[in-house]
């Protein structure tokens, strides 16, 4: 049957978002086998219905569904110009149920549909009106419901099916009974309507087949239906396993956190070395995460075996001690924290040991000074050989003092550390491989970059010469540096050890100079003045104050002079951060930091080391050690990644040395340290080029150029 192409009444027309909103079918048997409804193609209302249907697809029912499709003014137009109107009609339908037009509700509601596709217990018809003025609406409301003894239920009336008819509007339907004397002949003649209405028999309708393409759809939603529900009860068996495992003190990674492969790698790897080893993981790649999800996994495998576990996480600092306590909490653990005071913790952590229960597991966090002292290691001999101990920041434990009190009674070890050889300690750097074994992760700065872990960077070399003065001073250092070069080399005992320790004052003196140089602090303002107006930035600044020669408690410090240039004449909303504040006024800190409050901060070796500062994008090094610990720490604090932040940018400030010719070797050689500092930085830049050329004069003044 074709349709004329004459124009079509404008109150056909219709917004094609109330497709697929409502869809209603009557259950009123006890026990349905087969169910015949007739009803506009929509959605919501099957929630209403929705035990109903359950108990029809229980007792093996069918249902027959004949709906009238809902058509776009696009759909209209493209029928007034002679287009198939049943292709215009299939598309409309597959319109309606296609998975990237729908919310979640709807989704899930048509989803449901589909499940019934796919168990055979729903086929579904379209019927379209033809007459002489167009596309009409099918629009009646039939429905015949029959149980498996032939007991049948049939339905006329002007009920729509949609929530708003069935819960708040005034409707009415005529229900009718086959066991009632005076309904049998009504109930067969709905019957035999709808029966001619399947098979397309009625006239001036045309039932045309559910579209194909639409029933795909509905299939794919009853897919992620399906699959949306598997997900939901695993994460439910997920989250009962992590409580359970939480009540009995073992760490259970949260939902949330979704491992990168090189952290499951490194987990593997670690428990495949007998649960000891080395993470050499770049700074804000996740070490904590990794540690904490590899604590979780030997814990699956203890619990298996009825085992205790105790574990120890020995911190280099205070702050850290909060921050493993926080992700500990993340991961349903509440550690006893070992700090400050002997009487705030020692007997919550002796009892916590003495109480300790075969499938129970309590973790201690301790500051490397307090795990070093008489009163923790009393505490530690009391554990038996259930032990783990986590060392963040490991290389700290290479000193003799530390190392003595590592626990050979620990048969489960892990070391984290960016940079885990100490800086001039051979000794302390193989005793700490000796005892947590081999490197199972070496997780650079450019890979982490590449992988994604770390965010990309420009870095800026900014060259400030010395002041006559500054020279001065520097050189008649240099001089004194270099006589006793030569004496250490020809010493021997505790000559030798005199002249080394003399040595390393007077380094420790020169980098002074040159950290504290007066020229930085104008060129601070030149830098910071062409980045004003952007957020998060970090100035890291010398230690103490300006030397003297004449003053041996030096002058101004650096610090103080940032704070003044940054917030008194650039305005800045800025603080310092140093340890002169508390610890919680450096959360607070931190806090307003990151929530946008401070534009700045101003630091003096507080910021180096595991605070986790992910939103900070622009630090400016007024000085850094020629220890590559500290810049590695410092680089590391900036290219953590977070929300909106694509980039970061390190503008390090270079004191360049007067070049004396009488002095260059010794020179060439104290500068090798720094340059290496700075092609460190340079080498992985987003602009590698750029900044290497700043530096390539000095470079080849004092023939670096291999470094």
């Amino acid at each position: 049957m074709s349709l004329p192409s004459v124009p079509i009444e404008d109150s056909y027309r219709t917004d094609i978002s109330n497709v697929a909103n409502d869809f209603y079918i009557p259950v009123l048997a006890k026990a349905v086998q087969y169910d015949r409804a007739v009803g506009y193609f929509t959605s919501t209302s099957l929630e209403l219905v929705a035990r109903g249907v359950d108990g029809l697809r229980t007792n093996g029912g069918k249902i027959r569904l004949v709906a009238g499709p809902l058509l776009s003014p696009d759909d209209v137009e493209d029928i007034r110009r002679g287009y198939e109107y049943r292709a215009i009609v299939a598309r409309a339908v597959a319109r309606a149920v296609a998975p990237e037009t729908l919310d979640a509700r709807a989704a899930k509601k048509l989803g449901t549909l589909g499940k019934l596709i796919a168990d055979g217990v729903l086929e579904i018809k379209i019927a379209v009106v033809a007459n002489t003025n167009g596309l009409g609406i099918y629009h009646e409301k039939i429905g015949v419901v029959t149980d498996y003894e032939g007991n049948t239920v049939a339905f006329t009336g002007s009920l729509n099916e949609t929530r708003a008819a069935m819960e708040d509007n005034f409707e009415s339907i005529e229900v009718f009974t086959s066991w009632t004397p005076g309904d049998a002949r009504r109930v067969r003649r709905i019957e035999e309507n709808f029966a001619a209405l399947w098979e397309g028999k009625t006239q001036r309708l045309e039932v045309l087949e559910f579209p194909n393409e639409a029933e795909e759809h509905l299939r794919e939603l009853a897919a992620r239906m399906a699959k949306a529900d598997s997900d939901a009860s695993a994460r439910q068996d997920r989250e009962r396993r992590r409580e359970e495992a939480s009540k009995y003190g073992w760490a259970s990674t949260p939902e949330e956190i979704e491992l990168r492969e090189y952290q499951k790698d490194a987990i593997t790897k670690w428990l495949q070395a007998g649960a000891c080893g080395i993470f050499e993981m770049a700074t804000g790649t996740g070490k904590t995460i990794t540690a904490l999800a590899a604590l979780d996994q030997i814990g699956r495998q203890l619990r298996a075996r009825s085992s205790s576990l105790v574990t120890v996480i020995v911190v280099p600092l205070l702050d850290l001690v909060e921050q493993w306590s926080q992700e500990l909490n993340r991961f349903g653990v509440v550690p006893v924290k070992c700090r400050d005071s002997v009487t705030t913790w020692r007997a919550q952590a002796n009892n916590a040991i003495a109480g300790l229960r075969p499938g129970q597991a309590i973790t201690l966090v301790v500051t490397n000074k307090t795990f070093g002292s008489a009163a923790f290691q009393d505490v530690l001999s009391s554990v038996g050989n259930e032990l783990l101990l986590i060392a963040d920041e490991a290389h700290h434990l290479g000193a003799d003092h530390y190392r003595s009190g590592l626990p050979d009674n620990a048969p489960w070890r892990l070391a984290l550390s960016a940079t885990p050889e100490r800086w001039f300690d051979d000794e302390g750097t193989e005793a700490l491989r000796s005892y947590f074994g081999e490197t199972l992760i070496g997780l650079g700065l450019k890979d982490a970059i590449e992988l994604g872990a770390l965010t990309r960077y420009q870095y800026r070399p900014v060259l400030v010469p010395l002041t006559d003065e500054e020279a001065a001073h520097y050189t008649i250092l240099t001089g004194k540096i270099g006589a006793l070069y030569g004496q250490v080399k020809g010493a021997r005992g505790r000559a030798r050890d005199d002249a080394e320790a003399q040595l390393g004052q007077l380094l420790n003196k020169r980098a002074k100079v040159l950290g504290h140089a007066e020229g930085k602090i104008a060129a601070l303002r030149d830098e910071v003045s062409k980045r004003r107006e952007l957020p998060f930035q970090l100035v890291y600044c010398a230690e103490g104050g300006r030397p003297k020669e004449d003053d041996p408690m030096g002058g101004e410090r650096q610090v103080d002079q940032a704070l003044a240039l940054l917030g008194n004449q650039l305005g800045m909303r800025v603080h310092a951060y140093t340890s002169q504040e508390s610890k919680q006024e450096r959360r607070n800190l931190l806090e307003s930091f990151g929530a946008g409050d401070l534009e700045a901060l101003v630091s003096m070796r507080c910021l180096d080391e595991g605070v986790d500062l992910p939103d900070a994008r622009i630090a400016y090094m007024l000085a850094s050690s020629s220890n590559p610990r500290q810049f590695i720490q410092r680089r590391g604090r900036i290219l953590r990644r977070a929300s909106g932040k694509t980039a970061a940018e390190v503008i390090d400030f270079v004191a360049v040395p007067p070049q004396d010719q009488e002095l260059f070797e010794t020179e060439r050689n104290l500068f090798r340290r720094e340059m290496q500092r700075f092609v460190e930085f340079a080498k992985h830049s987003e602009n590698y080029g750029e900044a290497l050329s700043e530096l390539r004069d000095l470079r080849e003044y004092y023939e670096l150029m291999d470094v």
